[in-house]
């Protein structure tokens, strides 16, 4: 199962919570752990998702969930409202990147997402969350790039930024499967060369060993050259169907 999906299910859809967006992240800088600190020891993967309850009103969460190594389970470990959000800090409005802040009344983060396309989802999905359901003073969204919180551009520009996204990973995927295909072809190639040129060197071997059965070899030379050109036709072939 995706992993997006998983922690929906796990976590939001017990709580009839819809999962609007989550984000894998990495701290940027080191947390001081408390001496008596709970949670489960060992690496983990860190997720900050946004979330908002099917019954109206809506309220809107901004949730860390946790999958420690070894474990297929999702841990929810903290969760704020959205009217407890501060400020958002894209690092940099100027260039596209993975870097961000979140402030709150009682705790400030400082993360890298998995690249800045999934940095620019999130924050989109945040901004606009925050125009349309925080009920007091709207957090400040500082240092991010214009076009992430521009209303009319975010539903475009979001499926934009996850067609790209999704592009990649398909881009690199083929590229990878093509490689080792190739190198199967290559391979295949190979050996029906050596195929015939070992089918040729018999034949002009017993050819002059036993001079005597001249057409019997020759038939058997044609037969061999025959059978090993159509092993390396068929070869070629297979390798420029997975080529392709």
């Amino acid at each position: 199962m995706d992993t997006k999906l998983a922690i929906s299910k796990e976590i939001f859809a017990p709580h009839d919570e819809k999962m609007l967006v989550a984000v894998q992240v990495k701290r940027r800088t080191k947390k001081r752990i408390p001496f008596l600190a709970t949670g489960g020891p060992g690496d983990y993967s860190t997720f900050i998702c946004i979330s908002k309850t099917k019954k109206k009103p809506c309220q809107v969460s901004i949730t860390k969930v946790k999958k420690f190594a070894g474990s297929s389970v999702f841990v929810r470990r903290s969760q704020w409202s959205i009217d407890l959000l501060r400020q958002v800090n894209g690092i940099d409005p100027n260039r596209d990147c993975a870097e961000f802040d979140l402030t709150f009344d009682t705790a400030f983060d400082q993360w890298v997402a998995g690249s800045a396309g999934e940095k620019g989802i999130f924050v989109q999905v945040l901004h606009t969350s925050c125009q349309q359901h925080c009920s007091e003073r709207k957090p400040e969204f500082v240092n991010c790039q214009a076009h992430l919180l521009r209303a009319d551009d975010q539903s475009v520009n979001s499926v934009f930024v996850r067609c790209k996204m999704f592009l990649n990973r398909l881009r690199k995927d083929v590229v990878s499967e093509a490689g080792h295909l190739l190198n199967a072809g290559n391979s295949i190639l190979h050996t029906a060369a050596d195929s015939v040129t070992s089918a040729v060197q018999k034949a002009s071997q017993a050819l002059n060993e036993r001079g005597e059965r001249l057409g019997r070899t020759e038939e058997k030379t044609e037969d061999m050259m025959n059978s090993a050109q159509h092993f390396a036709d068929t070869a070629h072939k297979l390798a420029m169907k997975h080529k392709c």
